[in-house]
């Protein structure tokens, strides 16, 4: 059985720590801001979180840009040269055509390197449930199972993966295009924050609304409890954009909800890409837990 590298890109969330510890790679998309173009590194390496979230917090808006079809192949030939097979797990499809990128990428490579293996997954997630997806296919890889298993495996568990978000503001998702300007400007005014999930569409989606951040926060952790479900790659991740305290505090409520005994949470901040679109102040939980059925465009039709 051929080694393979598990590839993923910025919206995975896995910091240095992590990438090393589970054997993840990933691929860099691009933030823009004024004149600047740089890589949407994970380990910030041009721009500090700090100085990224205060930017934004001025009224600069960032943009991204996802990786492109040349790219992919450059970096899954990289490593088909080293003898390995390739499973890219991308950001979902319906928040990026990055996925459908790596798929052309894939295509012409299975012509020129019919020697090597690409798998290429949508994940339907993003931010640290994408990285949650991939920890998971490390474990696996661990095991020994193969790059076919894994991707089985993935496949049939992905739509498991649960997130309850919120953010501090509206005003990012509207200058992101994602809500109108009049509901984020009744909803500053009212102090209503949005719980978001990631639909099985793979699509973010305000599915409540919650008056004040503090009622936020105990919203995420209740309904994180009402889904949690036991799982062998169970770990709880908590991801926020430039609010460690918050962040804290969430993780108090969700440990006193916490369901079983000797579950991981992981704490980690919201990287660039997906934190250009939420903003500064984003807090979201992750786990495993009752499969997401819920389509936002089927209730849209109702």
């Amino acid at each position: 059985m051929r080694d393979y590298v598990i590839l993923s890109d910025s919206c995975c969330d896995l910091d240095a720590d992590l990438r090393k510890k589970y054997g993840i790679e990933y691929i860099p998309m691009r933030i823009i801001f004024g004149d600047t173009d740089i890589p949407a590194s994970l380990d910030w390496e041009k721009i500090s979180p700090k100085e990224f979230y205060d930017m934004m917090r001025g009224g600069v808006r960032v943009r991204t840009a996802q990786i492109n079809a040349d790219e992919f192949k450059e970096a899954f030939s990289k490593y088909l040269d080293e003898g390995k097979d390739v499973m890219y797990i991308a950001c979902s499809s319906a928040l990026s055509n990055s996925y459908k990128s790596s798929l052309m990428a894939h295509d012409m490579l299975a012509q020129e390197r019919p020697d090597g293996k690409i798998v290429c997954i949508d994940s339907r997630n993003a931010c640290l449930g994408l990285g949650m997806i991939c920890m998971t296919a490390s474990e696996l890889r661990a095991e020994g199972k193969s790059i076919d298993e894994t991707a089985q495996y993935i496949e049939a568990h992905k739509q498991e993966v649960n997130q309850f978000a919120t953010v501090e503001s509206l005003n990012y998702l509207k200058r992101a295009g994602r809500v109108s300007t009049t509901s984020a400007v009744f909803g500053g005014l009212l102090q209503v924050k949005p719980i978001i999930i990631s639909d099985a569409d793979g699509q973010n989606v305000a599915v409540e609304k919650v008056k004040g951040r503090k009622n936020s926060l105990v919203r995420l952790a209740d309904l994180f409890k009402e889904t949690y479900r036991s799982n062998p790659h169970q770990r709880i991740c908590i991801g926020h954009a430039d609010a460690p305290e918050a962040a804290e505090e969430l993780k108090t409520l969700v440990k006193e909800r916490m369901p079983e005994e000797g579950v991981e949470v992981i704490t980690a901040g919201i990287g660039p890409i997906i934190g250009a679109t939420t903003g500064p102040g984003t807090l979201a939980v992750y786990c495993y837990g009752k499969e997401v059925t819920y389509r936002a465009s089927e209730a849209q039709n109702k």
